[in-house]
């Protein structure tokens, strides 16, 4: 199963970058190394994103530890948003980004993925892992909508607190620390 998930480093971007491929900057890679000191497992599966998978790599290899790469925990799909910050944003159309802040589930990105299609593409993955690897230490290396997502479904918290979970750059969390999972609506 599943027992903690790891979010990647800093990449140097500021804003919307689901979709975007950036790599990690020498701050980032040290804000993952440091959340993973003292991690020890069986397995690793990650985003294929290379901020995520690049780390993901190196540690398994390190480690001599299988790793997994899986599409479903790739980050939300932001659409026309991808690329810009909010202060851009708010500039173009304060409207349409108030919208999301409100109720991301919703009031999607526009030409973005929606929030029902993003939890079913991470449940169907995060189910899928959990049956997998019963009896494994697994980490997930992967995105803060994610683990938000994942923290707010584990944890059965509103839909309208998605957002407010803090998930910081090179951020660890163990899932025993969280809710045990059973499937639910959102």
């Amino acid at each position: 199963m599943i027992s903690h998930l790891l979010r990647h480093g800093d990449t140097g971007h500021e804003g919307f970058r689901g979709r975007l491929d950036d790599p990690l900057t020498d701050l980032g890679w040290q804000q993952m190394e440091q959340a993973v000191t003292f991690w020890r497992g069986n397995r690793i599966v990650c985003s294929p994103r290379q901020r995520c998978r690049h780390f993901a790599e190196n540690l398994a290899t390190r480690l001599q530890i299988p790793l997994t790469v899986d599409e479903r925990f790739r980050e939300l799909d932001f659409g026309c948003w991808e690329g810009h910050t909010a202060a851009e944003l708010i500039r173009k159309d304060p409207q349409t980004l108030a919208a999301f802040w409100r109720d991301p589930w919703q009031q999607p990105p526009p030409e973005g993925e929606t929030l029902d299609h993003f939890c079913q593409r991470v449940e169907a993955g995060w189910i899928e892992s959990m049956q997998q690897y019963a009896g494994q230490s697994v980490l997930l290396v992967t995105h803060g909508g994610v683990i938000r997502l994942l923290h707010h479904r584990l944890n059965r918290t509103r839909r309208s607190d998605f957002l407010t979970y803090p998930v910081p750059h090179g951020s660890l969390h163990a899932v025993n620390d969280w809710i045990k999972y059973e499937s639910h609506s959102a």
